[in-house]
């Protein structure tokens, strides 16, 4: 029998992404078995500690692991459940498990799947540098500030590579879980897990639930007051050397700092600054696509809707409707 470890992990995370995960795949275990007919599970699941000592969470939920990784010498799966709170301090109190997780891939050739923010245990071990990966949306910027070598997918739910997945976060884990059954039960299987628990099944982008406000995680200041300017003024015609004049540099000079400390273009920016700005009227007024394309410095309506859907994922009438109760049932 083959087996999965879902980790519990020491500090700070939420309990219902280590539950849900592990309810989810013992729905799928048991079903597969009528399915096909067998004897027994395809996979013994297990909550995996450091230690077989129970851990709290938010002082009210405690998870009592079923196993260790002081007792188990081999798995198949190890799937990397969320630290939350301070990462860095998470990471520092998990590295058992990051030694763990690198030692089970290399000796076992154990497949790997971090949910959200275990990203950061996952790239830890080094093995996904050079590699895609995804986390939650809300710590891109650490992520890349830390692990400049791992090749992070901020637009992803879900990123695999050869046996190493990873997934955006929040209750995007679900969607996840439900990849991760199709993969190793098959897509019956994870369909009728996806029906039973009320799941959307197939979602792969969390590009509609980023909120962008602004990278300033550096420590350029005069980049900060550009960066102010454009969300200040980016309703107005905006382009990189007006922008740069703001803080009297050439360029080429503002190009290559701006670049450097946000990670995005000063037009990516701009565009993202723009986006955001629109979202927003969107979900709070009843203006058409054309009204809000106006007010918020675009001119080019084609421009306006490829933009929109390269950041959320959708139209700018289907994000309407989705997010704003008034034209929800118009």
């Amino acid at each position: 029998m083959k087996h999965i470890s879902i980790l519990v992990p020491h500090g700070s995370s939420i309990v219902d992404t280590i539950i849900a995960p592990y309810n989810m795949l013992k729905m799928a275990n048991s079903y597969h078995r009528k399915l096909n007919g067998l004897t027994e599970p395809l996979f013994n699941i297990d909550l995996v500690g450091i230690n077989n000592k129970p851990v709290t969470y938010q002082g009210l939920f405690t998870i009592n692991p079923t196993s260790s990784i002081e007792s188990l010498e081999k798995t198949d799966l190890i799937i990397i459940s969320p630290i939350s709170g301070n990462l860095e301090k998470g990471v520092k109190d998990n590295q058992r498990f990051v030694d763990w997780i690198r030692k089970q891939r290399i000796v076992n050739n154990a497949e790997l799947a971090s949910l959200c923010k275990g990203a950061f245990l996952l790239a830890e071990t080094g093995l996904v540098n050079g590699k895609n990966c995804a986390t939650h949306w809300t710590a891109h910027e650490l992520f890349k500030k830390k692990y400049p070598a791992v090749n992070l997918i901020p637009e992803s739910i879900i990123c695999e590579n050869n046996g190493i997945y990873s997934s955006g976060g929040g209750y995007s884990i679900l969607n996840f879980t439900l990849y991760l059954i199709e993969r190793f039960f098959g897509r019956e299987t994870a369909i009728w897990t996806s029906k039973v628990s009320e799941i959307e099944f197939d979602r792969v982008s969390q590009s509609e639930f980023i909120i962008f406000s602004g990278q300033k995680e550096h420590s350029d200041e005069p980049i900060k007051v550009a960066q102010k300017y454009i969300e200040n003024n980016f309703e107005h015609k905006l382009n990189v050397e007006s922008v740069a004049e703001t803080i009297h540099l050439n360029g080429r000079s503002f190009l290559r700092r701006f670049k450097k400390a946000t990670s995005n273009t000063p037009l990516e920016y701009i565009q993202r600054v723009r986006i955001e700005a629109a979202k927003k009227r969107l979900e709070s007024t009843t203006d058409n696509v054309m009204q809000v394309m106006f007010a918020i410095g675009y001119n080019d309506e084609k421009a306006f809707r490829t933009t929109f859907r390269k950041y959320s994922g959708l139209s700018p009438k289907e994000y309407q409707k989705k997010y704003n109760r008034e034209m929800a049932f118009a």
